[in-house]
């Protein structure tokens, strides 16, 4: 009985399957673009501090919901980065340690596809809200948006949504048909 350490791969499958280490240098480059990110929030985190006198109720909103969006692309890039390695790559032997998030337990790339979606809709919903407020804020003469502009913005949000129940539904089909044909 072959145990998966004493396994011995063709040349050919042991190539195909070392191949998903190519994907280690994506991941790394996603954790500096997530370093970027923790630099362009604290510079704005200290523009919303220096400013935060001068500045509008509607202006701090908008800066807070930019930090927002900032953390939110970030929390995205975590989920890719782990989850994607995880999934993808190799396992992290995180069995046990205190700090392992909850959800990579039962982390999968149906579950990974999913999650993605809904951190996508929630970094448009933010651009969206930002885009509301800031024409609330400036009145429709001033402000830089346009009406189809922003017509836009709200139909590619509701494409998202739509795209994200699509393949809860499509994953949901997938795992019924499957627990189907194991039982």
């Amino acid at each position: 009985m072959n145990t998966p350490s004493t396994t011995k791969l063709s040349p050919l499958s042991w190539l195909i399957f070392s191949s998903r280490w190519m994907q280690l240098p994506l991941y790394l480059g996603l954790i500096l673009a997530q370093g970027v990110y923790v630099i362009l929030f604290i510079k704005e985190l200290f523009h919303l501090i220096q400013g935060a006198t001068n500045l509008s109720e509607q202006l701090i909103m908008l800066a807070v919901l930019g930090l927002i969006d900032v953390v939110m692309i970030s929390n995205l890039l975590v989920m890719v980065i782990v989850g994607g390695y995880e999934t993808f790559v190799s396992r992290l032997n995180l069995k046990g340690h205190p700090d392992v998030p909850e959800w990579l337990g039962h982390v999968n790339a149906s579950v990974l596809k999913v999650k993605l979606a809904m951190a996508i809709i929630g970094i448009s919903s933010i651009h969206l809200l930002k885009t509301f407020i800031a024409i609330g804020s400036l009145g429709s003469e001033e402000s830089t948006f346009t009406e189809a502009g922003v017509m836009w913005q709200a139909i590619i949000h509701m494409i998202f949504i739509l795209s994200a129940i699509g393949i809860a539904f499509t994953d949901k089909l997938m795992s019924d048909t499957i627990e189907a044909t194991q039982h």
